[in-house]
């Protein structure tokens, strides 16, 4: 089968290796469609994300699978199913770092592993694998990674109705943070990103207060915006500076949350340039505690690819390096890459 290999700083090719081979517990899945990722697709490609598997290895953790195949024990996943995050298992001397990015792939029913008592270190990393709800295209079901795991973070950082976001960061993740705040309820979200997102972060996202990121004034000029401060504020870049740039704008007794990896483990923050005492939440997250809530606003019409990609604008895996090239050039935060046929 075809895969996207990383090989090196780069290098990114599409190459044969062999087809997985699932076990008593698996369904083997068709990879349908998958959203490529700048948090860490991007940072694998160019050699500078911190948890790549060795190389070679498969790129690729926003994919779904349908269905094609169930082992003998497996008792959740029926044939034609689609499944969240389908990734191959690293074969024929390639890693992967995830896998979701080949035209084969496994999802394993950790719901019947863990009642038949298998040990959780062999399931646990697997309750991302989750059922998408009939009805919901499949060219939709890679964008329930980027909600789920932005919706599950932002609720863990305990946001409410009639809180306040500053999201800092226009790409994928920064306008899923928008989204899910405005479906909460959020008083006011506030955004400071990259120009060319304005109109769509207003109008889709639920952003009420948006500004460029580069302003040399950026705190003097949300501080103007919202003079009380923000409840929340959110990197979702994740960037050496960014946050000094605006602890001034977060509420004494705050919460402060990075999110992106562009610079991770290297972030510190200047509690003095802060109004007062404030948490800085650490990172974490579980897809599978959202899939639900994710579900319910996909099946009503309040999550909507459209803001991250074009359903229209597939590439194929053979050309999935424009597909990065097309992202870089900001045609869409996101591209839709078929994985299959």
């Amino acid at each position: 089968m075809k895969a996207a290999v990383v090989r090196g700083p780069g290098q990114l090719c599409v190459e044969d290796m062999p087809e997985p081979r699932p076990g008593e517990y698996d369904a083997l899945c068709e990879l349908l469609f998958g959203a490529t990722c700048t948090g860490t697709d991007s940072h694998i490609i160019d050699g500078s994300f911190p948890w790549t598997s060795p190389l070679p290895t498969v790129l690729g953790h926003e994919s779904v699978g349908r269905v094609v195949r169930v082992g003998a024990k497996v008792r959740h996943y029926r044939l034609g199913d689609l499944v969240t995050r389908v990734g191959t298992p690293p074969a024929g001397g390639y890693s992967v770092t995830w896998g979701g990015f080949a035209e084969f792939g496994l999802a394993r029913d950790h719901w019947a592993m863990c009642a038949d008592g298998v040990p959780a270190d062999q399931w646990q990393g697997s309750r991302w694998n989750q059922v998408v709800p009939c009805g919901v295209p499949a060219t939709t079901a890679p964008m329930f990674t980027t909600w789920r795991e932005t919706l599950s973070y932002l609720t863990r950082l305990g946001f409410a109705a009639g809180a306040s976001l500053l999201v800092l960061g226009s790409g994928g993740n920064g306008l899923a943070y928008a989204r899910h705040a405005s479906l909460l309820g959020a008083g006011l979200v506030a955004m400071a990103g990259a120009a060319y997102a304005e109109a769509p972060a207003r109008r889709q996202a639920g952003v009420g207060v948006y500004l460029d990121y580069r302003r040399p004034d950026l705190a003097e000029a949300l501080n103007a915006a919202h003079p009380e401060g923000f409840d929340f504020i959110i990197d979702a870049v994740g960037r050496i500076g960014n946050g000094d740039r605006v602890l001034a704008c977060l509420k004494p007794g705050g919460r402060y949350g990075t999110y992106g990896v562009d610079d991770v483990g290297k972030i510190t923050l200047n509690r003095a340039l802060a109004r007062g005492d404030f948490t800085d939440m650490p990172c974490s997250y579980d897809e599978a505690e959202t899939h639900q809530r994710v579900s319910e606003w996909v099946m009503q019409g309040q999550l909507d690819p459209a803001l991250w990609y074009d359903p229209g604008q597939v590439w194929p895996l053979a050309r999935i390096d424009e597909a990065f090239a097309a992202v870089r050039a900001r045609v869409s935060p996101k591209a839709l890459v078929r994985l299959r046929g």
